[in-house]
Formats: structure tokens, sequence, C-alpha cells
């Protein structure tokens, strides 16, 4: 699979999880702002640097999704297989565990 189509599986993904991926321009940001997830008025987004090449824009998306239970949804076993290079899935951010 073409790194172009892999990210817009992962964006495709990352709606499926009500997640907004946007591409901006953080060089003239005149902070040091990075790629991330974020929440902007209480909904989930990912800022992605325009600026970072194909291959880097997948491997930071796929870490910030395996944060989320994917166990639900299919996906592409190339797609899978990618996330599941990117680090075990881990819980969701801002989520409390009781530890049990």
């Amino acid at each position: 699979m073409k790194a172009e189509e892999l990210y817009q599986h992962l964006k495709d993904l990352a709606e499926k999880l009500g997640i907004s991926v946007r591409e901006q321009n953080l060089r003239h940001a005149g902070l040091r702002v990075r790629s991330g997830f974020c929440m902007v008025k209480g909904h989930p987004m990912y800022i992605m640097s325009k600026h970072l090449n194909i291959h880097r824009k997948n491997e930071k998306l796929a870490e910030c999704l395996n944060r989320f239970p994917l166990e639900g949804i299919y996906l592409v076993p190339t797609v899978r297989e990618f996330l599941q290079h990117h680090g075990p899935a881990a819980e969701a951010p801002n989520q409390k565990t009781d530890g049990a």
C-alpha cells in the first residue's frame, strides 16, 4: 500500500473515532509547536504539521490512534498491521482507570 493511501486510511479511522485530523502550517505559530492530539472546544482533534513527510505523518497518526480501542472497527489488514507496529493500544487520553 502506498504511503498516501495508508495516510487516508488512518485519517478515515480517526474520523470513525470522532477525531478530526487537520493539517496546519506550524512553522508560523510563533512558538515551538508540534503535531499532536488535543481537544478544541470539547471536540477531539489531531493537529498535523503539513511540513512532515508522509511517512512521519503516518507514524505520528498511528501513535495517536493506538491510544483508542480499535477492536470493534474493521481495518484493512495492512492498516491494522501498521498500527500494531507503532505501539500497543493504550487507554485513550484523559481517561482514568480504576486499576482493576
